[in-house]
């Protein structure tokens, strides 16, 4: 009987033991189902956050332009300009105890872009400016005598000319009317001898001009693509391979590169080319208004709510726009769609147009939209600040002055208008010379203008109705 009872209480004993490991392993497994479920669904989530962090990713990547396949295609379009002039220096003290020296050639290096498989090259003026020898390097090593077509210091474009038999990769212009701030760009050209060198950037502004006094019509491409000496002439090539600019300008206080580069955009430099190509010069679209840009200061100053577009206070009497119907007070907010909202937009848009050519504009007049065609003129004036608008004489005029070309006075500005009365000077009299070279077109004006400083002395000779020359200085 005891044994009976050992043996039930051993069996007891084991049943709970097992009862109890049951519940230990069922636990056990439930906590670890828990645990498993709980570090799947942590998973889960870290795999839908980092699916979400590679859709961004694979977001961007298609936006961002494959540099290393735009390098490739472009590089070969870039060649390095190499030009040289004699030195041109006065004779020197040191010449006429020593002798005369032969003096060394100058040497100047750029860059050039390809635009025809026959041998046509763009670049800037100011790197041929003086050359009376010019060498094209290809990106192959190829050496090459280069002839300049023309060239253009307004815009600062020059097209070159190679002869080879061989079929040249060359670049195809993109619309640079089109391109966007923010929008990827690479810099191809030749910095400091090193050839073939790519950099990229964005494109950080548009319309840009680098001259204060606005007596200039840059507008620039801006980027902060890195470009230094050499560069000039280069390509600034958008994320489809396309020519949008030629690499023109660095501002800096250094010498060299320092966050801020600008290029001429592609549709003026092109235009400038088809010109020099079909008539020998540039031609220009002239709108025929003179004004300001608008901003906060300027709007309270003359009473309009706008704060951006260009506000016309002048109109020529003989120009398109006094034909269409625009009139003084009226503000220009854009030309054939592109957005005007400082001069430096509406004089870069015109830049690209010539004479005869139609445009539309849309301006705002006592706070209504409207939209008028406009026929632009020749430019066949010019503002010149000390005395007015001057311009070229028509047959005419140049037959009762018995002169064969010149500059007359057309109308003055307000702050000299007396002055020039005091003196007997009125408008249809003639400016004959300026620094003492002869004037025969409202180009050696502009040429003269740009080249001096704005605080420089100035002479200035004009016949009078009477023939007689009259000489007026200013400091």
């Amino acid at each position: 009987m005891r044994k009976i009872i050992i043996y039930s209480f051993g069996f007891i004993c084991l049943m709970l033991s097992v009862l109890l490991l049951s519940i230990y392993i069922n636990h056990n497994i439930e906590k670890e189902i828990s645990k498993v479920k709980t570090e799947k669904s942590k998973e889960l989530i870290l795999q839908s956050f980092k699916k979400t962090q590679n859709s961004n990713f694979s977001y961007l990547n298609t936006e961002r332009p494959d540099f290393v396949e735009i390098a490739k295609k472009s590089i070969n379009t870039v060649v390095h300009v190499k030009s040289a002039s004699s030195n041109s220096s006065e004779f020197s003290i040191e010449d006429f105890i020593f002798g005369r020296t032969n003096r060394r050639p100058q040497i100047g290096s750029g860059s050039g872009v390809i635009i025809s498989s026959d041998g046509y090259i763009i670049t800037n003026h100011h790197v041929i400016e003086t050359a009376e020898d010019i060498q094209v390097t290809t990106n192959d090593n190829q050496s090459y005598n280069a002839k300049i077509i023309g060239s253009d210091e307004q815009n600062d474009i020059a097209l070159l000319k190679i002869d080879t038999s061989d079929e040249l990769p060359y670049a195809v212009f993109g619309d640079s009317d089109s391109t966007q701030i923010g929008e990827w760009v690479l810099a191809v050209g030749n910095p400091f001898n090193l050839t073939s060198t790519v950099t990229a950037g964005i494109i950080s502004a548009k319309s840009r001009s680098l001259d204060p006094t606005g007596r200039t019509t840059q507008s620039y491409i801006q980027t902060d693509a890195a470009v230094n000496p050499g560069n000039s002439g280069g390509a600034l090539i958008n994320n489809k391979g396309e020519l949008i600019g030629i690499n023109t300008a660095i501002q800096t206080q250094t010498g060299s590169y320092v966050g801020y580069s600008f290029a001429v955009p592609s549709n003026i430099a092109k235009k400038v080319i088809e010109d020099i190509l079909e008539y020998g010069m540039v031609q220009y679209g002239f709108l025929g208004v003179t004004g300001t840009s608008l901003n906060s200061f300027r709007a309270k100053e003359l009473e309009v709510l706008d704060t951006e577009g260009f506000y016309i206070n002048g109109i020529d009497k003989e120009s398109g726009a006094k034909t269409a119907g625009i009139k003084i007070g009226d503000i220009i907010k854009d030309i054939d769609g592109i957005k005007i909202s400082k001069f430096s937009d509406l004089k870069g848009y015109l830049n690209t147009k010539r004479p005869d050519d139609i445009v539309e504009i849309n301006l705002k007049r006592d706070d209504e939209s409207r939209k008028i065609m406009v026929k632009l003129n020749s430019n066949e004036r010019i503002n010149f600040y000390l005395i007015g608008i001057l311009k070229n004489m028509n047959p005419e005029d140049l037959k009762k002055k018995n002169i064969d070309k010149g500059v007359k006075i057309s109308e003055f500005n307000d702050d000299y208008k007396s002055y020039w009365k005091e003196y007997g000077i009125i408008e249809g009299d003639v400016i004959k010379k300026i620094n003492g070279n002869e004037i025969n077109s409202i180009v050696d004006i502009d040429k003269i203008v740009k080249s001096r400083n704005y605080y420089d002395p100035i002479t200035i000779e004009i016949l009078t109705q009477e023939n007689k020359t009259e000489r007026f200085n200013f400091r």
